[in-house]
């Protein structure tokens, strides 16, 4: 315990905090759409009128207002794909810095719609920050994951996820009508992700690169040693070093690991089918059918005031409940349902997925299966964000058991599968994989540029 405390040093903990606030933008714009919906459906609603003079049909309106929810998963897979290409061009800390960019076009374009009078302006905006956050969803946990000592390398990979329910719960607080929920300021509410952009911009100049990167990616043994003295507040670096020249004589015997390498080589294939499959147990577990949809829930479960309902959600960041028409008791029953999932999902859905994969992997493959694992979260949060509507009107309150299934599907896979990772070293983690491989075949060792005395 004494010796976490001395790691934990202020220039780690601002590093660490200033990288989060990507993940806050995540969160904020995953739940800002959820409480003004029935007010921007009918800015919507007004806008077509104006155009065409007639009003949407009820289905056009479900079809565009999915579109709108689901548009920011489409950013979030283009995003998550071409994390690898700034991580390993422009290293970690300037590629947050590069992309904020993006958040500030996305809240310009979401900020003016109603101005502008264009539904268009606020699904592109949808879009960019999907894009932004996609890029961020690789960033972040890659970045902390790299700067924190072996031992706290798990409870500060959290912060990730701390940094997303954040965003969801300042989403759903400011979405409230008494704040920012009204038909006039809506458009404040989906610009105000400038604000962290900002921030994060301001603060990034004072956070060192990663050690790791200056290491291994640009040969700056000096450098990386400097920013561990800065990160740890002790000139007593010699372990993390010797830790990364291992990776980095690993990753010499490596070579860059593409893609389709992953899934051809046999040391690789079982840790991205895993990386792949807790993605998926966190976004079918269906946190983001309430963070999207929960207003509309609670209204159909008679909850009188359903925004305060979401807010609470937004409290304990839960991901499923359970609704009924019929009988009044059961809409507190859905409140208490939401409220009391949330230990079980942020104890294992929430969190881990994000910073498991910086784990499973070495250098030379890590950027290339972050990219995947952010593609299969994204995509499946798309799936869930464009079909939820639709699946909820054919199944009614079932809907959930479907979520439920799934959850029961991955508890088994991730109890069997997926290994410790506590305290061991990125080699370590590693070197479970390759002595758990049976034998190579010369595919594998050619993709992973091996000599013939492995």
């Amino acid at each position: 315990m004494e010796s976490n405390k001395k790691q934990l040093t202020l220039q780690l903990l601002m590093s660490v905090g200033t990288a989060v606030i990507g993940s806050l933008q995540f969160g904020y714009n995953t739940g800002v759409i959820n409480a003004p919906q029935k007010i921007i459906e009918t800015f919507y609603n007004e806008t077509w009128h104006k155009r065409y003079s007639e009003y949407m049909l009820s289905t056009t309106l479900t079809t565009l207002w999915s579109v709108s929810v689901a548009i920011f998963s489409v950013g979030g897979i283009f995003g998550s794909f071409s994390v690898g290409l700034f991580l390993n061009r422009f290293g970690r800390r300037n590629s947050m810095l590069i992309v904020n960019v993006l958040a500030f076009i996305a809240a310009a374009l979401m900020g003016f719609s109603k101005l502008a009078e264009s539904w268009e302006m606020l699904i592109i905006g949808r879009f960019i920050v999907g894009l932004y956050s996609g890029l961020s969803t690789g960033f972040v946990p890659m970045y902390v994951g790299e700067i924190a000592p072996t031992s706290l390398r798990g409870a500060l990979g959290t912060l990730h996820q701390l940094g997303i329910v954040t965003g969801i719960l300042l989403a759903q607080v400011f979405g409230m009508k008494e704040i920012m929920g009204t038909p006039t300021m809506w458009p404040f509410l989906l610009g105000f992700t400038f604000i962290p952009a900002l921030l994060q911009c301001a603060l990034l100049p004072f956070c060192p690169e990663s050690p790791r990167y200056l290491l291994i990616n640009q040969n700056e043994e000096a450098k990386a040693k400097t920013v561990l003295k800065k990160l740890r507040g002790t000139d007593d670096v010699d372990a993390d070093m010797q830790e990364m020249r291992e990776e980095s004589r690993q990753m010499m015997r490596e070579k860059k690991v593409t893609i389709p390498e992953l899934f051809r080589s046999s040391l690789y294939r079982q840790p991205i089918f895993i990386a792949i499959m807790l993605q998926l147990s966190q976004q079918f577990s269906g946190i983001n059918a309430v963070f999207y949809f929960s207003t509309g829930i609670f209204e159909k479960a008679g909850v009188s005031e359903p925004v305060y309902a979401t807010i609470g959600a937004g409290v304990v960041n839960t991901a499923f409940t359970v609704v009924s028409d019929q009988v009044k008791w059961m809409s507190y029953v859905s409140i208490v349902a939401i409220f009391s999932f949330v230990a079980f999902f942020e104890i294992g859905p929430g969190p881990i997925p994000w910073f498991i994969v910086a784990e499973l992997f070495s250098q030379g493959p890590r950027p290339s299966a972050i990219a995947v694992a952010g593609f299969s979260n994204w995509f499946a949060n798309f799936l869930v964000g464009m079909s939820f509507q639709y699946v909820e009107e054919l199944t009614g309150p079932y809907v959930f058991i479907i979520f439920t299934i799934l959850l029961l599907i991955f508890f088994v896979f991730t109890y069997f599968k997926v290994p410790e990772t506590k305290g061991r070293t990125f080699e370590e983690i590693s070197a479970s994989f390759r002595s758990g491989a049976e034998k190579y075949t010369q595919d594998d060792l050619n993709a992973l540029g091996a000599d013939s005395q492995l």
